[in-house]
C-alpha cells in the first residue's frame, strides 16, 4: 500500500502540468475580459459575461476567482504595482509633503478608473479577508512611509493616519464618480483635504 502511493503521485503529475498550463491561461483571458468589462462597465459588471468573452463557463471563472474581490484584486495587479513603485521614487523626496499629495493624487485617479473600484476599496479596507485587501495593505503600508516623513518635516499634523488619508481619497474618487460632469471636482477636493492636514 505504502507503494501505491507514489506511483498515483508520479501518474497524477503530468496531467497536473498540462491543466496548469490550460488554467493558465483560461486565467488570462479571464483577467484581460474583466479589464475590459470593468473599464466599459464598471466593477459590477456581469461575472456570467466575462467568463462566456472569455471562452469559459463560470464555474472556471469561480475556480480561479471565488468572488469579484479576487478577480479585481487580479485586474488591478498592475496598477497597484505602479502605485508602489511610485511611492518608492517618492519615498527620497526633499518635499515630503508635496511627495505625499502627489501619491495620494495618484490614488485617487486610479481609483476613478473603474467605476465601482472606490467603493469596493473603501469597504476591503474594513475587512481583511477581502481578496482586495491584497490591494489595500501594501497601499497602506507604502503611504504610511510617506506620510511618516511628511508628519517628521512637520508639514503634515502628527495626528493624521494612513487610513484616514486612504479613506479620504477613496471617498473623492467616489464622489468624483458620481458626477463626471466636473471633471475637475477630484482635484478640488484633494486640495481641500489637504489644507486640513497642515
Amino acid at each position: 500500500m505504502a507503494g501505491a502511493m507514489p506511483r498515483e503521485t508520479s501518474t497524477a503529475q503530468p496531467p497536473a502540468r498540462q491543466m496548469r498550463a490550460d488554467a493558465r491561461r483560461n486565467r488570462d483571458r479571464l483577467v484581460g475580459e474583466a479589464r475590459r468589462s470593468f473599464a466599459d462597465h464598471g466593477t459590477d459588471a456581469s461575472l456570467e459575461d466575462i467568463a462566456r468573452r472569455a471562452g469559459v463557463g463560470i464555474g472556471t471563472l469561480y475556480r480561479h476567482f471565488p468572488n469579484r474581490h479576487a478577480l479585481m484584486n487580479a485586474v488591478f495587479q498592475d496598477a497597484l504595482c505602479s502605485l508602489l513603485d511610485r511611492s518608492r521614487e517618492l519615498a527620497g523626496s526633499d518635499r515630503p509633503c508635496a511627495a505625499l499629495v502627489e501619491w495620494l493624487g495618484a490614488i485617487v485617479t486610479h481609483a476613478g478608473e473603474y467605476r465601482g473600484l472606490a467603493r469596493a476599496l473603501m469597504s476591503a479596507s474594513r475587512d481583511e479577508s477581502s481578496a482586495l485587501a491584497q490591494c489595500h495593505l501594501p497601499l497602506r503600508e507604502a503611504g504610511a512611509g510617506l506620510l511618516r516623513r511628511a508628519q517628521e518635516s512637520g508639514a503634515v499634523r502628527s495626528d493624521v493616519s494612513i487610513e484616514d488619508l486612504l479613506q479620504l481619497t477613496n471617498a473623492i474618487a467616489l464622489a468624483a464618480e458620481q458626477s463626471p460632469d466636473d471633471p475637475e471636482l477630484a482635484g478640488r477636493l484633494l486640495r481641500l483635504t489637504l489644507r486640513g492636514l497642515k
